[in-house]
């Protein structure tokens, strides 16, 4: 995937893709210009680098999403929990919460989602 990561500002577009898709590419040139105040030329440029990424498609004018946000937000967490920590977890999650304490409701949520991940 890392050859098809999100840049920054594709990342930004792509969240007004997934809000509002499908939609016609001409509203989205003008809710870029209203959101991010981009002219039309850089929402195209930006469009077609999503496309060639295989992020979107633009058919007849219409845009449509063709990844879905949380398999981008899974995508992008593994490259970091690969890259930065070794593909080690539990280094990321202390890097993460940077010693701030979590409620015992947000520590029974973890528990709770590692027992259902847990391999075995």
């Amino acid at each position: 995937m890392d050859g098809n990561r999100l840049t920054y500002g594709e990342a930004r577009l792509m969240q007004l893709i997934w809000d509002y898709a499908p939609l016609p590419s001409g509203q989205l040139t003008e809710l870029a210009l209203g959101a991010l105040g981009w002219k039309k030329s850089t929402t195209y440029t930006m469009l077609k680098k999503l496309e060639e990424k295989g992020y979107v498609r633009n058919e007849k004018a219409t845009v449509t999403a063709c990844i879905s946000r949380e398999t981008a937000r899974a995508e992008e967490s593994r490259f970091v929990v690969e890259n930065s920590f070794a593909g080690s977890l539990p280094s990321f999650l202390v890097s993460f919460l940077g010693g701030r304490m979590i409620s015992d409701t947000e520590a029974e949520a973890l528990k709770k989602l590692i027992d259902a991940h847990r391999e075995g």
